[in-house]
């Protein structure tokens, strides 16, 4: 993938203005290979039928959420894509939503109401983001953690974060709290 009209973008949202707009604003910026569906469903269909560089969703959908898309993605067994680039497009962005999204393996967020920028911004650093893909208990998608916080100091969760200094947690503070 050299280009942007090398990739393959998939839009997911049950609402056909909105498809249309971000339709329009991906080829505008020179995405030519758009794909767009109104339901979860189609998109899985879609996902197995052919390689998507880049899923788009709505989180607001019907029968399936874009939520409950994403964890079906990278969480079940068959999943066609299951490292694919998830951006979930939302006016709610409510910081429980956010941590809602991130924690459901979303790779980015796209806020409502949208522009070509934004849109390409989201795009550009979803496509190049080097975080390393977790699979752990619940947990399936880019690590959550963005780096690592040189000021930080504490016990790390994972195997191969060993060699840290017996200090407490953030998390543990706030539980206790």
């Amino acid at each position: 993938m050299t280009a942007l009209t090398d990739i393959h973008v998939l839009m997911v949202d049950d609402n056909a203005p909105m498809r249309q707009l971000v339709r329009a604003l991906a080829r505008a910026g020179g995405i030519i290979n758009f794909t767009e569906t109104e339901t979860a469903a189609d998109a899985l269909r879609i996902l197995r039928a052919a390689p998507v560089d880049l899923v788009i969703v709505d989180w607001m959908m019907r029968p399936m959420d874009g939520l409950t898309f994403t964890r079906t993605i990278r969480h079940d067994s068959t999943s066609p894509s299951p490292f694919v680039p998830i951006l979930m497009l939302t006016a709610h962005t409510e910081i429980s939503r956010v941590a809602a999204a991130r924690d459901a393996g979303v790779t980015g967020f796209l806020k409502k109401p949208i522009s070509t920028q934004l849109l390409f911004d989201r795009i550009g650093n979803a496509l190049t983001d080097a975080r390393q893909f977790i699979r752990a208990g619940t947990f399936s998608g880019p690590d959550r953690r963005h780096g690592h916080a040189n000021w930080y100091r504490g016990p790390l969760r994972r195997a191969d974060d060993t060699g840290q200094a017996n200090t407490f947690d953030v998390d543990d503070l706030r539980a206790s709290a």
